[in-house]
């Protein structure tokens, strides 16, 4: 009776992992990804250059997503390349952690964890394809003077977890060049394309006319 039992469990156990397998499966093909899984892009070149150094995180992790994606092929030299990857603005120099909250002692509670990239996309030639672009990113982590090590350790994975997001950003933006067109304006840092508002026009006033008497 007990081996019935236990083999009834084991088999459950089994249905159970081999139905969240398809789960996971049919999400996929719907083209469900998690943050920082990748998506996939289709870049308009079939050799880029990556201005980062070699041994740069950003640059691997960049790199290997330009890899997978699609045909096109990472190059040593600017002058092999289609597309001209700029980094104006390495984040891994510009990151910032900052007090996000405290509290009510006056004893940090949270910190805002930061990582901002400024790019920008060209030929061989020079020629502007992506203006550049900004693109910025945050997540909240809590302090705790008990948990010294284990709050690095969460904050070297949430810096990797941006990092991950930031090369879906860069890959999104990259797919949407249409070499021969040109670069559109840039848009501000924290403004959506399609949303910057006009500035405000104030109409001039015309002179009043002259009492009539």
């Amino acid at each position: 009776m007990t081996t019935t039992l236990k083999s009834r469990g084991a088999l459950r156990r089994t249905l159970l992992a081999l139905g969240a397998l398809g789960v996971a499966a049919v999400a996929t093909g719907c083209g469900f990804h998690l943050r920082g899984s990748g998506g996939t892009y289709t870049l308009p070149f079939n050799a880029m250059y990556v201005g980062l150094p070699e041994s740069s995180p950003l640059a691997i992790e960049l790199k290997r997503n330009i890899r997978v994606n699609g045909h096109t092929t990472v190059v040593s030299s600017k002058a092999d390349a289609d597309g001209v990857i700029e980094v104006l603005t390495n984040p891994e120099k510009t990151r910032t952690k900052s007090i996000l909250s405290l509290n009510s002692n006056g004893r940090v509670r949270e910190y805002l964890l930061s990582y901002n990239i400024l790019f920008r996309v060209t030929d061989k030639a020079g020629n502007e394809l992506l203006a550049p672009t900004s693109i910025t990113l945050g997540r909240p982590i809590t302090f705790s003077e008990t948990q010294l090590l284990a709050k690095e350790q969460e904050e070297a994975l949430l810096y990797k977890d941006m990092q991950a997001d930031l090369v879906q950003q860069m890959m999104r933006r990259m797919a949407a060049i249409k070499p021969g067109n040109p670069a559109p304006a840039p848009t501000p840092s924290g403004v959506l394309p399609g949303v910057l508002s006009a500035p405000d026009v104030v109409a001039p006033t015309a002179p009043s006319a002259p009492p009539v008497r």
